[in-house]
């Protein structure tokens, strides 16, 4: 999906109106594209809370992420990230950020169906530069930058398909990153 192609998704007429009953919007997109950066950043523009997904997970299981994949297993991440991302759809009103895989299950896509959903889009270059292409991050403890392509490829369908606006990231900093998220949200709620 372009920019230009972005529109609402099914079942988001009211998403980000303030006063109905569900996030602002949501973020979703691989490591590296400033999900987290950004929706702090976006949160206090429009002077709502801001939840990281990944900050639940790690709360619930009183663990980091990294030591759940290694203790635990993916799969066990994965249920934890599921409830996590479901309870927070629920139950938060601001803007929430979702971890980079977190798309892949079946019931989180059909759930961000009824969401407004800002995809961060990011390549594989400012992708490495922006995560160092770091081993703490469990998925890219081995060969990371193949392991960073492979995320990139196998994932930005689901990401294009629970997105009602694309927003490019590379080469901009987090400032304008917001600007423009902003400006889409801005442009969603006036053309309804």
């Amino acid at each position: 999906m372009t920019d230009s192609e972005a529109g609402p998704g099914p079942g988001d007429a009211e998403a980000g109106v303030p006063g109905v009953d569900r996030p602002v919007c949501v973020l979703v997109g691989p490591p590296g594209a400033g999900k987290s950066t950004v929706g702090r950043l976006l949160a206090a523009r429009l002077g709502v809370e801001f939840v990281d997904v990944d900050a639940v997970i790690e709360q619930r299981a009183g663990k980091p992420i990294s030591d759940i994949f290694v203790d635990d297993g993916e799969d066990h991440f994965r249920a934890l990230e599921r409830a996590a991302v479901a309870d927070t759809l629920a139950e938060h009103r601001g803007v929430v950020a979702l971890g980079g895989g977190a798309v892949l299950a079946d019931p989180t896509r059909e759930l961000l169906l009824a969401h407004l959903v800002v995809f961060l889009s990011v390549e594989l270059a400012d992708a490495a530069k922006r995560t160092g292409l770091s081993t703490a991050r469990p998925l890219l403890r081995v060969n990371p930058r193949a392991t960073m392509r492979h995320l990139l490829a196998q994932r930005r369908p689901y990401y294009e398909e629970v997105a009602d606006v694309v927003v490019p990231t590379d080469g901009i900093d987090p400032d304008q990153v917001t600007e423009a998220v902003h400006a889409a949200l801005t442009e969603l709620r006036v053309s309804r």
